[in-house]
C-alpha cells in the first residue's frame, strides 16, 4: 500500500524501542509514536474523519505534530499544513480554499485559529503534547491505516503566494514516499544511527519530507525545536549528539554569527541547505568554522520538494544546485517553452514522480504551470553545464532590468555576502524614471559588526559590471523572513528617500 503511514508501522515493527521523537524532556520510541499515530486516528474517527477529508494541522515542531501527521495519514485523510503565526483571516482562507472539515491547532494560536475556523464554519480542536496524551488515554489503536492509491492526495501544501492568493499544491502518498525514499537512500544515508536536527518548520514542505518522513523511513532519532534559535540549536547539536542538519541559508548565516561558540558539534557529519541559493561565501564559512560537509538541494513546494541534489557520490561543484536525483527530469527553456543549448539561462522544468498533483481546485492555473507531457515550469532562471550540474541565476519575477540591461539579485547577493560585515542580504529591483529600475540592497549586519553604505557599494563595484551594483543601499536591524527564516523580499519596504 502506498500510504505514508505504513513507514511508520514498518518503523514500529523492525525498530520498537528505537528512539523516534526527542522534544525537551519527552522522548518517544517508535513504539510508543506509532501507537499514538493509531489511537489518535481512532480519535479522529470518532470526530467523523474520512478518507479525503481535508484538516488543517496548525501546530510547531513538537510531538503533538509528528504525531497529529501520522494519525491523519493512517485515516486517509489529507493533512493541511499551516503555520502557526497565520492571522485569523489567513486560517479562514486556508480552510475555505481546501474545503476543511476540521482544524488542529496548538494553544499558543488558539485565539487566531478559532476565529479563523468560526469564519469558515470549521470545527477547532485545541492539541499540545500535554492534551495530546489526556485525549488519547483509554482509546483504542486504529488496527491497520486506510488503503491509500499511490496518486492519492496526502497533503495540500499552500505556496507563499508571492504572486497572489496562496494556492494548494497537492502532494500525493507515493509521490512523497519516493522523495523520502531518495532522500534517505541516495542523498543522505540516513539510518538508525543518525539523529536529525528538526529546526526546519514542519509545516513546510523541506521540513516534512527531509526532517519527518525521510527519519521515519530511515528509522532515526528526530530532535524538535518548535522556533528556530541559533544557540539553542547548537545547544541541542551538542546534548543529542546529532549527525544531520537539514537548514536555509539563513540559519546557516545565524548560526555562523553566534558569538562565543563553545559547543560540541563534531557529531555532524553531514548538513544540508535548501529552500533558496546558500551564498557561496556562507557555504565555505560553514564548513570551515563547523568542520563538516554542507550539500545543496533544490525544489519548491509543487516538487514534494527534492528535484536536484548535490549528489555525495559525485564531485561537488560549489554554488550549483547538483544534478536531478533519481527519476526526475530537469531542462531549461526559453519564454517559447523550447530547450535552450547548454550553458545559456533560461526558465528550470521539472519532471518525474515528485511533482505535484495539480493545485487544488484551479484545474486553469495547473494547466498553465504543469505542460500535457508533465513538465512543470518553477518559475525559477538557471543554466545547465556540460556535466549536468544545474545553477540558480534567480526567480524569473526577480530578475532586474537597468536600462534594458538585466541584473540577477543573487549575482549581487553572493558578492555582498562576501563582505565580512554583512549577515544578510536582499537585493531588489527599485522604480526609477529614467532607467525603470534601479538596484537596491537591503542588508543586515553581523553582531558587533558595521560599515558604511558608500563602503558597501565600493566593495560590489569593485567586484561586478559598473550596471549592476547597488546605488541604492539601507541598513536594517533584521532583514524580513518568513517562518522556514527565508528571506521575504516581497515584505522588504524601499526608504521613501531612495525612490524616484
Amino acid at each position: 500500500m502506498a500510504n505514508l503511514a505504513n513507514n511508520l508501522c514498518a518503523a514500529a515493527a523492525e525498530a520498537p524501542g528505537q528512539l523516534a521523537l526527542i522534544c525537551g524532556d519527552l522522548r518517544y520510541s517508535y513504539s510508543q509514536f506509532d501507537s499514538a499515530a493509531a489511537r489518535f486516528a481512532t480519535l479522529l474517527q470518532s470526530y467523523g474523519i474520512q478518507p479525503g477529508d481535508r484538516v488543517g494541522l496548525m501546530l510547531p515542531n513538537t510531538p503533538a505534530f509528528a504525531i497529529a501527521f501520522y494519525g491523519l495519514m493512517r485515516c486517509g485523510a489529507v493533512a493541511v499544513p499551516m503555520n502557526p503565526l497565520l492571522k485569523s483571516r489567513e486560517v479562514e482562507y486556508y480552510l475555505t480554499n481546501t474545503t476543511a472539515v476540521m482544524l488542529l491547532a496548538a494553544p499558543s494560536c488558539a485565539g487566531e485559529a478559532q476565529s479563523g475556523s468560526v469564519s469558515a464554519d470549521v470545527r477547532c480542536l485545541i492539541v499540545d503534547d500535554e492534551s495530546l496524551t489526556e485525549m488519547l488515554t483509554g482509546v483504542a489503536a486504529q488496527r491497520a491505516p486506510v488503503a491509500c492509491a499511490y496518486d492519492d492526495t496526502a497533503v495540500i501544501l499552500h505556496t507563499s503566494g508571492t504572486t497572489g492568493k496562496p494556492k494548494g499544491a497537492q502532494l500525493t502518498h507515493g509521490g512523497l514516499r519516493r522523495n523520502a525514499e531518495i532522500a534517505v537512500h541516495n542523498l543522505t544515508y540516513m539510518d538508525g544511527n543518525d539523529v536529525i536536527m528538526g529546526c526546519l518548520p514542519l509545516f513546510h514542505v523541506f521540513g516534512l519530507t527531509f526532517s519527518l518522513n525521510s527519519v521515519v523511513m530511515a528509522h532515526a532519532a528526530l530532535t524538535l525545536l518548535p522556533r528556530f534559535d541559533a544557540r539553542k540549536v547548537l545547544d541541542i547539536i551538542a546534548r543529542d549528539r546529532v549527525t544531520i542538519f537539514g537548514g536555509v541559508p539563513t540559519m546557516y548565516s545565524a548560526l555562523l554569527s553566534v558569538t562565543h561558540r563553545d559547543n560540541d558539534t563534531t557529531s555532524l557529519r553531514l548538513c544540508v541547505s535548501g529552500g533558496a541559493a546558500l551564498p557561496i561565501q556562507v557555504l565555505h564559512d560553514f564548513e570551515q568554522s563547523f568542520g563538516t560537509t554542507v550539500l545543496e538541494g533544490y525544489g519548491l513546494s509543487e516538487t514534494s520538494p527534492i528535484a536536484c541534489f548535490s549528489h555525495p557520490h559525485l564531485p561537488r561543484k560549489a554554488g550549483t544546485i547538483g544534478t536531478p536525483v533519481e527519476g526526475v527530469e530537469m531542462r531549461i527553456v526559453d519564454d517559447a517553452g523550447s530547450a535552450v543549448p547548454q550553458g545559456q539561462t533560461g526558465e528550470i522544468q521539472v519532471r518525474g514522480h515528485n511533482v505535484m498533483k495539480g493545485y487544488w481546485n484551479l484545474p486553469e492555473e495547473t494547466k498553465a504551470v504543469i505542460s500535457a507531457e508533465g513538465w512543470f515550469s518553477t518559475g525559477d532562471i538557471g543554466l545547465v553545464d556540460a556535466d549536468g550540474y544545474f545553477t540558480i541565476v534567480d526567480r524569473k519575477k526577480e530578475m532586474i532590468i537597468r536600462g534594458g540591461l538585466n541584473i540577477y539579485p543573487r549575482e549581487i547577493e553572493e558578492v555582498l555576502y562576501e563582505h565580512p560585515a554583512i549577515a544578510a542580504a536582499a537585493v531588489i529591483g527599485i522604480p526609477d524614471d529614467l532607467l525603470g529600475e534601479e538596484v537596491g540592497a537591503a542588508i543586515e549586519f553581523k553582531p558587533g559588526m558595521t560599515a558604511t553604505t558608500s563602503e558597501i557599494r565600493t566593495f560590489v563595484k569593485e567586484r561586478v559590471a559598473g550596471y549592476k551594483y547597488p546605488r541604492k543601499i539601507w541598513v536594517l536591524d533584521a532583514l524580513p523572513k518568513n517562518a522556514t527564516g527565508k528571506l521575504q523580499k516581497r515584505d522588504i519596504v524601499i526608504p521613501e528617500g531612495l525612490r524616484r
